[in-house]
């Protein structure tokens, strides 16, 4: 039975609404704070490095899924992760943070919509370590930027 690949599609959706929004995003956009100390170019280089952790991921196990499957990260992983890159996501320059974001976007789209059957069925029976559904946290990110945005 073929694999559900309708998140090639959400992911699709998700990243033509980054790309459009990143390219209407000045300076002064991108510097906007958000919560917990963030700003909107912050959390785009968030994105970038989720996005890239998925190609790394990727590249490390192999695209047919016969490699040792990276190990499924722990939810309260994500906080200290999140809490260490920040200063990183935080420091880099606005305009670069918002390429990288699309960047990161396309690469991780493209390993997530060729992967074999058989890699999609280890990453499943693995736990699902990587999300394919890119889109989801795309998503979350895209909305708290365009409400913040509103919110001038």
């Amino acid at each position: 039975m073929a694999t559900d690949r309708s998140y090639v599609t959400e992911n699709q959706t998700q990243l033509a609404r980054l790309e459009a929004l990143v390219s209407k995003l000045g300076d002064r956009e991108l510097s906007r704070p958000l919560e917990a100390g963030w700003t909107v170019a912050g959390v785009l280089a968030h994105l970038a490095f989720w996005d890239y952790r998925i190609v790394t991921l990727f590249d490390t196990w192999g695209a047919d899924g016969r490699g040792t499957p990276p190990p499924a990260h722990h939810a309260a992983d994500v906080d200290w992760i999140n809490d260490a890159a920040k200063p990183l996501c935080l420091g880099l320059a606005p305009r670069a943070a918002a390429r990288i974001a699309v960047e990161a976007a396309i690469a991780a789209d493209r390993r997530v919509a060729t992967l074999s059957e058989a890699a999609l069925a280890a990453n499943a029976a693995a736990g699902s370590p990587i999300n394919v559904r890119r889109a989801e946290h795309r998503r979350e990110h895209l909305d708290e930027i365009e409400r913040a945005l509103a919110a001038r």
